[in-house]
């Protein structure tokens, strides 16, 4: 699944991470492909199936990524 990078900005950022909010809006690609990026996505903590999920049942909206750090919630 495709999620637009301020997405998953918006996730980090609402998880207290500046640090790694600047460096993945440096490394992501506009569009994420939560397949092809799980690797960057795991860099940070955050688990790209429950990633791809979250966009495709109920938006992504600042202040809902729980559930959104690797291993939690599998």
């Amino acid at each position: 699944m495709q999620i637009d990078k301020q997405k998953i900005l918006d996730v980090l950022e609402a998880m207290g991470r500046q640090g790694d909010l600047e460096q993945a809006n440096r490394e992501l690609p506009d569009r994420v492909d939560t397949d092809q990026h799980a690797d960057l996505l795991d860099r940070y903590g955050l688990d790209a199936e429950q990633l791809a999920d979250k966009a495709a049942g109920q938006g992504m909206h600042g202040g809902q990524e729980g559930g959104l750090l690797a291993g939690e919630g599998v």
